[in-house]
């Protein structure tokens, strides 16, 4: 297995262990740019920096009980890892028709390009179950 597709999933696991700050920024190159595609929660897309998405992740765990992702198709070429992933997550807090403690599901397709061996970009496609 790619030593990027390893890292892509211990990111993916502490993602899913709620990890934040200087834990979570130890994945990203300092000029990471996430771009996450219109989707039912961000209609507009997105682009977010290493700041934005420290910030991201800390609005997430006042939304998300937990999360889990469940990967069905990783595949590296290079610097470049693409995932294909189921994601749930319970909810902390009522979202659309969801109560709070409802699962979320979405199926998601993710590249990441590495550099030095961190994540220097993200490509989120993701579609949510309606809710």
């Amino acid at each position: 297995m790619s030593t990027n597709i390893e890292t892509a999933r211990r990111y993916l696991q502490a993602l899913e262990s709620g990890a934040s700050g200087e834990r979570l920024a130890a994945f990203f190159h300092p000029d990471v740019i996430q771009q996450e595609f219109p989707n039912r929660l961000v209609p507009q897309g997105k682009t977010m920096n290493l700041r934005e998405l420290h910030e991201s992740a800390e609005r997430g765990q006042k939304v998300l009980e937990s999360q889990r992702y469940e990967v069905h198709t990783a595949v590296a070429d290079g610097d470049q890892v693409a995932l294909e992933l189921e994601w749930t997550g319970t909810l902390k807090i009522a979202l659309g028709t969801l109560p709070a403690g409802a699962t979320m599901r979405a199926r998601c397709a993710t590249f990441l390009t590495f550099r030095e061996g961190r994540i220097l970009s993200q490509h989120s496609y993701d579609c949510f179950e309606p809710f």
